[in-house]
């Protein structure tokens, strides 16, 4: 799994105009999945997620984790994170996860996030959507598990 993050003084997902998440500080995760991707994975990347130290603390550092701010997620299913490149003009998605699995596996993540306390909101899966962020920093980082 792939999850590019940003940090984000807010964030929200529309679809046909509707706005379907929205956060005020936090995380907006785009998240892939890739074919070999399973929930064990799901889950070990968001126990990164949460505790991976991006915010500052008083003294300007970055000291603070998701789980200490208190900050949201807003989770988008983002399959292109697994998009050759390396020939060719067009991309080649051979190595992302079908949908049913990807939707799976994208469900179980925020769930899991959600269980966990964290206030997560969601884009719409498969949706085309408007993806409007504000970024704070700019922080922008790519987390992998082990099949990435």
């Amino acid at each position: 799994m792939r999850a590019l993050i940003q940090r984000v003084s807010s964030a929200r997902a529309e679809v046909d105009g509707r706005v379907t998440g929205s956060i005020g500080a936090g995380l907006l995760v785009l998240l892939g999945v890739r074919r070999e991707d399973t929930e064990a994975e799901a889950e070990a990347l968001l126990d990164k997620l949460l505790v991976l130290r991006v915010f500052e603390d008083v003294a300007g550092k970055m000291n603070l984790s998701l789980l200490d701010t208190g900050d949201a997620l807003l989770v988008v299913w983002q399959f292109t994170l697994y998009g050759g490149t390396r020939t060719g003009r067009r991309p080649s998605f051979d190595l992302a996860a079908p949908p049913e699995q990807a939707s799976r596996l994208y469900e179980h993540f925020v769930g899991q996030a959600r269980r966990r306390g964290v206030a997560t909101e969601t884009g719409v899966f498969r949706a085309h959507m408007l993806v409007t962020l504000v970024g704070d920093g700019p922080v922008t980082l790519m987390l992998e598990t082990q099949n990435g």
